[in-house]
């Protein structure tokens, strides 16, 4: 089970895992928690320095959230972190390891920030043929724009 992390709080890291762990269930699966980096440099700056520096930081995020994750009674998680774009990684990841779900988080974009940012679950489901599940955090905006205007119908039920 690959799980890449985003920054977030410690708290919603731990919760995310425990949900991706207790969705395996008593498969004995393994968790992989991946961090994804990417330095941006500015012209005329050191880029050796700086992904240098976000891998450090990827690491030590990495790290902490596995002792979380371990303190929370999950027993095995490793931890992974990649240098590259987010969706390269979670897909080069996953067929690296032979993962058998890919389980992500989703912002809840949608419009204008959804357009310019991009769906990192939508691409990642797009490039792989692995199993994804995608959790809703507490609090994401729901898109609830068809309701009430819905032509979806019922046409059986058995």
């Amino acid at each position: 089970c690959v799980a890449p992390l985003v920054r977030a709080r410690r708290t919603r890291t731990v919760q995310f895992a425990v949900t991706a762990v207790e969705f395996a269930g008593d498969s004995g699966a393994k968790l992989v928690l991946l961090r994804a980096a990417q330095a941006h440099t500015l012209p005329m700056a050191d880029p050796i320095e700086a992904q240098v520096d976000v891998m450090r930081e990827a690491e030590e995020y990495l790290a902490a959230a596995r002792a979380a994750v371990l303190t929370a009674g999950v027993r095995d998680v490793e931890t992974s972190a990649w240098y590259g774009p987010a969706v390269e990684a979670i897909v080069e990841a996953a067929r690296h390891r032979h993962a058998d779900l890919i389980v992500m988080s989703s912002h809840g974009r949608s419009g204008l920030s959804r357009l310019v940012l991009g769906s990192v679950a939508e691409s990642v489901l797009r490039a792989t043929a692995v199993p994804i599940l995608l959790i809703r955090p507490d609090g994401a905006p729901l898109d609830t724009s068809f309701i009430g205007a819905s032509t979806a119908k019922e046409i059986a039920r058995v």
